[in-house]
């Protein structure tokens, strides 16, 4: 009579199976270099945009400042002809550069936040975690262009009401969306590295406030670079802003722009900002 048969013994951790002692005393390995960057960018930027969640009153606010420029100002010049814009009305010219010089006033103050977190001792936790610290400036950097996004969507249904001839081609809207994220990303990169110089929020505050409007009068928002002065024109153009803004007409209006050099211009600018304000980040949360 032949007995039941009988079951395979499972492998023990002492001696059973190969390699099952090692995955037992060995953790695995983590994943690092270019492969978890990505994830951990826009972990950052998901973290940063959860703020809004809690207190929405900024994005309000903020609203308010481009409404009356295009309102105001735009509605005005409009009437008085003043400026030549290439045969197109005053507050269509405008929009445009209102657009970028909102999203440019939501970064340059991104630096206060870094400064806030560095007192509430957050800064130091972070860093020693394994995520690089370009990942935490660049996901700061395309939070702030999220919001600036949100900005830029108020801005355009307020020129919209006002009968500003924009275009609603979706490819030109996703080209838009990419200036808009791109140039806040350079200008909150400035404030986090003009942050890691200064150390204070008082010092940040005063630098921010001393560097938006010439940045701003200092680019194509308002007038076209061929009625500036010479010197006026240099500036004009080392100035990210004036990309920013040429990027932004050409798509929405359908002037003559040069895409290519302004989308060059506008991703260097934001690499070169995410490399030095990655470079201060030890200092500052020292």
């Amino acid at each position: 009579m032949s007995g039941a048969p009988v079951a395979p013994r499972p492998a023990s951790a002492e001696g059973g199976g190969p390699g099952r002692l090692d995955l037992l005393l060995v953790a695995p390995r983590a994943r690092t270099g270019w492969r978890v960057l990505p994830a951990r960018v826009v972990a950052m930027c998901v973290v940063e945009l959860q703020k809004l969640r809690h207190d929405r009153t900024e994005l309000y606010t903020r609203a308010v400042q481009p409404a009356l420029w295009l309102l105001i100002f735009g509605e005005t010049f409009t009437r008085i002809k003043a400026i030549p814009t290439q045969g197109i009305p005053y507050i269509d010219f405008l929009a445009p550069g209102i657009i970028a010089q909102s999203a440019m006033f939501i970064a340059i103050f991104y630096g206060i936040m870094i400064i806030w977190e560095r007192d509430a001792g957050i800064l130091t936790k972070l860093l020693v975690t394994p995520t690089p610290r370009a990942a935490l400036i660049s996901g700061k950097a395309f939070a702030s262009g999220v919001k600036a996004l949100i900005q830029a969507v108020v801005v355009i249904v307020i020129a919209a009401a006002l009968g500003v001839g924009l275009t609603w081609n979706p490819l030109k809207l996703l080209g838009v969306a990419v200036a808009v994220v791109l140039g806040s990303a350079f200008f909150s990169c400035l404030s986090m590295t003009i942050a890691g110089i200064v150390l204070t929020r008082d010092r940040l505050m005063g630098i921010g406030q001393a560097i938006t409007m010439p940045l701003f009068f200092a680019s194509n928002a308002l007038y076209p670079v061929a009625i500036m002065p010479g010197w006026l024109q240099v500036v004009s153009k080392i100035n990210p802003l004036s990309y920013q803004v040429d990027a932004l007409r050409g798509l929405l209006l359908g002037t003559p722009s040069h895409l290519l050099l302004d989308y060059g211009v506008l991703l260097g600018a934001a690499l070169l900002g995410i490399v030095a304000a990655s470079s201060l980040l030890g200092r500052l949360a020292r």
